[in-house]
């Protein structure tokens, strides 16, 4: 196994660690600049300094009283002089060097924020870190994607895998898992990781890359590889989503460190319904149990679920490390067309339409469970038509 220095470790894991001691700044410097930044883009965007007064947005009217006190503080001034691109720190006259007409604690008040609840608006406790922000404002700035029907067809299909069970979630872990072809759930939307240019490292020493990101709504974004690292760590939601998962679902037997899920069971009815009767060769309630088979059907005969008959055990498979009812779900997918339309009155004579009894033949449902096995069972349905599975 590789060995990892402590440095390389925390990386990997997208913890930053200054490494340049000297130009290493506190918490309190990093949110005053982060605070200055929200003033910048203020007046980038209206062409103007915040102002105060009642008639202004509250907002606006906290940025004005921020500014003010950024330019009374000789070491806020020190620290942001390099950072002043538009001269907001000189001087001014006017409304914007004015003395604001409430204090911080009933601007604050107005913003739903109990006063006191911060000591001095330059220490911005609730404003994000510079890195924080830059990341979601890389994930947020989209474009559309103009050749996205080449990639229409795989959101599509990864949709399906997630469905079947043939694609997994997890939780993001390390930067190491965002690479070409990779694909993850960012910001509640699919995200593929479609390029990744050549990789650089950034000022602070660490490795980065710039990439092209397709989103399955049409959009893409073109951002730095821990800017995506970051948007993944930050959502409780994020998540990475697998390769195609290799191997069988079902198997006789467990290996070492897998936990019985449960067992998927196909019955036939001993019913005297005439339509039971009719179709009793095909006619399968096919489901899924995380107890015994046995002890699942032992009142068959007093539940509307099992035509208020007995029934007989037709196959059983053993499931292992599976979600239950997104196996039953599938299943329930591929025969859906073949449903049988029933209803069956229940001891209290109240009508009772069962859901997991199909009318398709024995040997169709062992070829969907073989395909659900081997992983190619994406696509395909049972057509009542011709008594096979088809691929849509």
């Amino acid at each position: 196994m590789t060995d990892f220095s402590d440095l390389e470790l925390l990386d990997a894991l997208g913890v930053d660690i200054e490494q340049d001691k000297a130009s290493a700044r506190s918490p309190r410097e990093e949110r005053i600049i982060a605070g200055f930044e929200e003033i910048q883009r203020f007046v980038e965007q209206h062409g103007r300094n915040p102002h105060h007064g009642e008639g202004g947005e509250i907002f606006e009217r906290i940025y004005a009283v921020r500014l003010d006190r950024l330019r009374a503080q000789e070491d806020c001034r020190t620290l942001l002089e390099p950072l002043d691109r538009q001269g907001l720190l000189s001087a001014a006259s006017g409304p914007e060097a004015a003395v604001a007409s409430v204090d911080d604690d009933e601007l604050l008040a107005q913003l739903g924020v109990s006063p006191g609840a911060t000591d001095d608006l330059t220490d911005l406790r609730h404003v994000r870190s510079t890195a924080d922000r830059r990341a979601a404002e890389e994930i947020a700035n989209r474009e559309l994607c103009k050749d996205f029907e080449k990639f229409k067809p795989l959101f599509e299909q990864v949709q399906k895998d997630l469905e079947t069970g043939l694609r997994l979630t997890k939780p993001f872990a390390m930067k190491a898992e965002i690479q070409p072809g990779h694909l993850f759930i960012v910001s509640g939307q699919k995200a593929y990781v479609a390029e990744m240019g050549e990789i650089f490292s950034n000022a602070q020493g660490r490795t980065d890359a710039r990439l092209r990101v397709i989103f399955d709504n049409g959009t893409e974004s073109n951002l730095l590889m821990r800017s995506l690292q970051r948007a993944l760590h930050k959502d409780e939601a994020g998540r990475r989503i697998s390769d195609p998962v290799a191997g069988p679902l079902f198997t006789q037997e467990s290996e070492d460190g897998d936990e019985a899920s449960g067992t998927i069971y196909v019955l036939r009815s001993k019913s005297s319904d005439p339509t039971v009767v009719a179709n009793r060769a095909i006619l399968h309630k096919i489901g899924v149990t995380g107890g015994s088979v046995e002890r699942r059907i032992a009142n068959a005969r007093l539940d509307p679920t099992f035509l208020m008959a007995d029934v007989e055990i037709v196959a059983t498979y053993e499931l292992f490390n599976i979600s239950r009812a997104r196996l039953e779900n599938v299943i329930h997918r591929i025969f859906g067309a073949a449903r049988l339309d029933i209803a069956i009155k229940d001891r209290f004579g109240n009508p009772i339409v069962p859901r997991e009894w199909f009318l398709v033949p024995r040997f169709v449902i062992d070829e969907a469970i073989e395909k659900i096995r081997d992983g190619t069972i994406a696509g395909y349905a049972y057509d009542p038509k011709t008594g096979t599975l088809r691929q849509s």
